[in-house]
């Protein structure tokens, strides 16, 4: 399927698919289109949302149901009478961030019933860890869309959707997914909320009006009330607390630090004007310490830390391989972590709440042109930030150990005022009511447009070009085969 040569273009062709009744076809127009957006990474933070395409997936739903033809489904047959929230999401992964939310919204409400539905889009849920992690509660349960093209999704889920008569619907969908982003129409009868989660890249469902478009971040809330002129509401990430840093456990002891990072491939893997992968080597030949990496990295990616690590004359002890944990927190403990490196390019929001909650000292990176993917405004105000690598290194060479204690402390406490789960509780006791209050946005950053120029610049080759087609043909297949 060719790339459009414009949105007008692509929704034109959609909405001929459409008047044909090709219902997959005018959803695949939409999500292929949004995967070329979200897989390039000169588009990541620059483009967040189309109110086109959000329009022409309003219509494709509405057209599915307007046609008579959604199956009469009851999702959860024999269900008792208590209220029902639903979760619409594309796929649920053990180590995904937003499958973690899911979670904290559930464990938030034990009085109602729980369904979560799953496009599959893009792949299946790891339904096995979700069933591990609500054993024994009867008041939660997982479908995932039957095999078949977009069309039939989409009507399964919205027949479901009607089914099943839900109190409260949120919507956790994936950047691409059409189907979701189709599903949930004005008047179906109950209340519905966007969670914009998908908050670094071109995402569907930014502009849905009739969904309360929830932001989970300072940074997020302020670009889409005032950049993208959304009507939205800030509930502040939350996670569960698993206790401050044990007074046992020494900073540094010897005088060796210990230093982490919990990310996947995808936010470390990515192009950018400096690399994880080339600065980590040299972050352990300056600390004399240990690295601890939690998260699935690509073998090539292991190999290029430990080739770092070698021309560094670096031990290859001192680098720690977690490629999963149940727990970040209680990991960074378990491991006697000093400082908490925050992932670069993209930085991730939940493990650097729980790093905080975890009494460790945070330090992030000022992206070159986002403030979202730099997240300052998620940690306290002192923690220490840095743009270029001499900026990094120079912090960890005079870095003073008497010193990481008040910055613990100060980690903590931020936590404890704005990230503990009390938070969420408030807000869905209150249907929203009793908001946190917004932070203002950081002094601290500044957006470094000739440094983007030049890493822009040097993306523009053809080798370059020939990887990122190949990676986008490897994810659409597997979209396909889903």
């Amino acid at each position: 399927m060719g790339f459009a040569s414009s949105v007008l273009s692509l929704v034109e062709s959609a909405d001929r698919a459409l008047a044909q009744g090709l219902l997959d076809r005018a959803l695949r127009l939409v999500h292929d289109f949004v995967e070329r957006i979200i897989t390039e990474p000169l588009c990541t933070a620059q483009v967040f949302a189309s109110r086109e395409l959000d329009a022409l997936c309003q219509r494709i739903g509405r057209h599915n149901i307007e046609r008579g033809s959604l199956p009469a489904v009851n999702p959860w047959p024999g269900r008792e009478t208590r209220p029902l929230v639903v979760y619409v999401l594309t796929r649920l992964q053990k180590s995904g961030g937003h499958s973690r939310l899911v979670e904290d919204f559930i464990r938030a409400r034990p009085d109602k019933d729980h369904l979560i539905l799953a496009t599959g889009i893009g792949g299946p849920s790891d339904w096995e860890h979700l069933a591990q992690v609500f054993a024994g509660q009867s008041n939660v349960r997982f479908l995932s869309a039957p095999r078949g093209d977009f069309g039939a999704r989409l009507s399964w889920l919205q027949g479901a959707l009607v089914g099943c008569g839900p109190e409260h619907v949120y919507l956790f969908n994936h950047h691409q997914d059409s189907v979701a982003v189709a599903a949930i129409q004005p008047g179906m009868g109950f209340e519905a909320s966007f969670y914009h989660h998908g908050d670094h890249h071109l995402c569907l469902g930014v502009y849905l009006g009739h969904l309360v478009h929830i932001d989970p971040h300072p940074m997020g809330y302020h670009h889409c009330r005032e950049v993208l002129g959304v009507e939205n509401v800030y509930l502040p990430l939350t996670f569960e607390d698993k206790g401050p840093r044990p007074d046992t456990l020494p900073f540094a002891p010897g005088g060796v630090l210990t230093t982490a990072t919990a990310a996947r491939s995808n936010k470390i893997e990515i192009p950018y004007f400096v690399s994880y992968l080339d600065l980590i080597p040299k972050l352990l030949k300056v600390t004399g310490g240990r690295h601890i990496h939690i998260g699935r990295l690509t073998p090539w990616a292991l190999w290029r830390l430990r080739r770092g690590m070698r021309k560094e004359g670096v031990p290859a002890d001192r680098l720690v391989y977690l490629a999963w944990t149940p727990s970040v927190w209680r990991t960074l403990q378990e491991q006697g972590v000093d400082v908490y490196i925050a992932s670069f390019p993209y930085g991730g929001g939940i493990t650097l709440i729980e790093a905080m909650g975890a009494g460790v000292p945070v330090v992030l990176h000022r992206h070159i042109y986002s403030r979202i993917l730099s997240g300052l405004e998620l940690a306290y105000p002192e923690a220490f930030n840095w743009r270029s690598p001499a900026d990094l290194l120079a912090h960890f060479a005079t870095i003073r150990v008497a010193d990481l204690p008040a910055q613990s402390r100060l980690a903590r406490q931020c936590y404890e005022d704005v990230h503990r789960p009390e938070v969420l509780h408030a807000y869905l006791k209150h249907h929203g009511g009793g908001l946190a209050h917004v932070p203002p946005l950081s002094g601290a950053y500044e957006r470094g447009a000739d440094e983007w120029a030049c890493w822009v610049q040097g993306q523009l080759g053809l080798g370059r070009l020939v990887g990122r087609t190949v990676y986008r043909l490897a994810r659409m297949l597997r979209a396909r085969l889903s």
